[in-house]
């Protein structure tokens, strides 16, 4: 793939005209906030352009671009479901863009028209102080030792923890689906999004969350919270984290300088920061690298393709 030089982008980023400069962009995220609020600010203070940020789920934001379908508000879009990214592609909804700095981000990480910003993995997040057993294994929290104990994140909502039931129906069959039926006979509960299954267990109302995001766990145990995060050797999935451009943007140069930033040194040093996985290998991160997991592979254009049968088969295994 013929990629522009870093010079010929950067070059062309600051002779954007002061009407391009002027401009305003707005980006709708699945997170982190602070992920998100860093980035702008640097951003504009680099370019002078101005960002707005809507922050959700990504079930939030995937609701919020169908409903403006009509009348598109957003120019940039990042999701915590590359599904998302393969479905939105698909539609046609998506403006190429292939910027200089992914380089060295996975052939698999990136795409013409989407790429990986960074990569979350999902993970086991246990209460150090809960008196249960550590547990080393997606199957240990369906032991009776975890019963009554155990939060999973709503994969309706949670686009990692929709991505994490494909990757386990993948890597084990329906042997799968009987571990999801063993948790649910074990009272698992499925409170809402990430945080809503975090929060219990970091509260002390429950023992362990079945599928946490890991960066989210990783930033709570660094401000002293009692919450380890435990990644099963047996195999797991990881979260990229595409970033796009809407086709209907009308600051397309704007918008692709964006994305661009938030590949360069600057933009995947914030991405480090927040426990996440830079999307560049030559970027170092504060966590456990993709290298360093068992990593289940999980086919993504088939995984959007069955979305509405997955979710609807979850929510029969959980007696929803």
């Amino acid at each position: 793939m013929l990629r522009p030089s870093s010079l010929a982008v950067t070059l062309a980023t600051l002779l954007l005209p002061a009407a391009a400069l002027a401009q305003t962009l707005t980006v709708y995220t699945a997170g982190p906030g602070s992920l998100a609020d860093a980035m702008a600010e640097a951003f504009q203070a680099e370019t002078g352009i101005r960002v707005n940020v809507f922050q959700g789920t990504t079930g939030q934001v995937m609701a919020r671009l169908e409903a403006e379908a009509a009348n598109p508000q957003a120019d940039v879009v990042v999701s915590a479901s590359w599904g998302s990214a393969v479905d939105m592609f698909e539609r046609g909804l998506l403006l190429e863009h292939v910027s200089p700095h992914a380089e060295t981000v996975p052939d698999f990480l990136q795409h013409s028209h989407y790429v990986a910003q960074g990569i979350s993995a999902l993970a086991l997040a246990w209460n150090t102080q809960s008196g249960t057993p550590r547990p080393t294994d997606w199957s240990d929290l369906a032991a009776p030792a975890f019963r009554d104990l155990v939060t999973m994140p709503d994969p309706a909502q949670s686009g990692s923890a929709f991505d994490l039931v494909v990757g386990l129906e993948a890597a084990r069959g329906e042997a799968a689906w009987e571990l999801l039926a063993a948790l649910h006979a074990n009272e698992m509960i499925v409170p809402g999004p990430n945080a809503a299954a975090l929060n219990p267990v970091l509260q002390g109302a429950k023992a362990a969350v079945f599928g946490a995001v890991d960066y989210i766990a990783f930033g709570r145990a660094e401000q002293g919270e009692p919450v380890e995060v435990i990644v099963p050797e047996s195999g797991t999935v990881i979260a990229p984290r595409p970033i796009m451009i809407l086709a209907s943007t009308p600051n397309p140069d704007a918008a692709r300088a964006f994305v661009d930033f938030t590949l360069s040194d600057t933009g995947q040093a914030l991405v480090a920061e927040t426990f996440l996985m830079p999307a560049r290998t030559d970027v170092k991160g504060r966590r456990p690298g993709i290298d360093e997991l068992n990593v289940i592979e999980v086919d993504g254009a088939a995984a959007s393709a069955r979305r509405d049968e997955i979710i609807a088969r979850f929510n029969d295994v959980m007696g929803r």
